[in-house]
C-alpha cells in the first residue's frame, strides 16, 4: 500500500524540523503531491507535519 501526500499549507514561518521533514518527503511547493510507501518512517514524518499536509491511502501501488 502507498500514501499520497499533498502539501496544502506553505512552510514559511514553520519550524526548521518541519521544513526538513517536508524536504525529506519531497514536498517543495503548495499543491505538490508525492506518493510514498507506507512504512513507519514515512508515517513518523507525516505526523510531524500533519497540520501542513493531507494524506490519502492508495491501493495497488
Amino acid at each position: 500500500m502507498a500514501l499520497k501526500i499533498t502539501l496544502h499549507h506553505g512552510k514559511v514561518g514553520s519550524k526548521p524540523v518541519h521544513r526538513a521533514n517536508l524536504e525529506a518527503l519531497g514536498l517543495r511547493k503548495i499543491g505538490q503531491t508525492v506518493t510514498k510507501q507506507d512504512n513507519a518512517a514515512v508515517r513518523g514524518q507525516i505526523l510531524k507535519v500533519a497540520h501542513l499536509v493531507t494524506v490519502e491511502e492508495v491501493a495497488g501501488e
